[in-house]
C-alpha cells in the first residue's frame, strides 16, 4: 500500500454559519476542449476549522483528509488573506432604509 501526498486547494470562505466547518470556494480556468477559450469552474468543499477562527471572505488553503463526516473531507490547513472590514459592524449600527429622508 503507498500513500500520495494529500490534495491542496485555495479558495474563499463563503459560509461559516456551521459549527467547526467552513463552506470553501475553489476557483479553477479550464480550457474548453473545441473553443479553446478559458471558463471558471467553481467547486464548493466544506472543510473541518477545528479553532473556528476563519470567517467569510477569508482567502484560506485546505488540504484533503480522512472523513470527518458525511460530505467534510476537507481541514484548513492555514488562514491565506483575511478580508478587511468583514466583522465589523456599520457606524450606527443599523443599514440605511430605501425611504429615509425623503420628502
Amino acid at each position: 500500500m503507498t500513500t500520495g501526498r494529500r490534495k491542496q486547494r485555495d479558495g474563499v470562505v463563503v459560509s461559516d454559519k456551521m459549527t467547526k466547518t467552513v463552506v470553501v470556494e475553489v476557483e479553477r480556468l479550464v480550457r474548453h476542449g473545441r473553443y479553446r477559450k478559458y471558463l471558471k469552474q467553481r467547486a464548493r468543499y466544506k472543510a473541518h476549522d477545528e479553532k473556528e477562527q476563519c470567517r467569510v471572505g477569508d482567502r484560506v488553503r485546505i488540504i484533503e483528509t480522512r472523513p470527518l463526516s458525511h460530505d467534510k473531507r476537507w481541514t484548513v490547513q492555514a488562514i491565506l488573506g483575511r478580508q478587511e472590514g468583514a466583522d465589523e459592524p456599520l457606524v450606527g449600527g443599523e443599514l440605511p432604509t430605501a425611504g429615509a429622508g425623503e420628502g
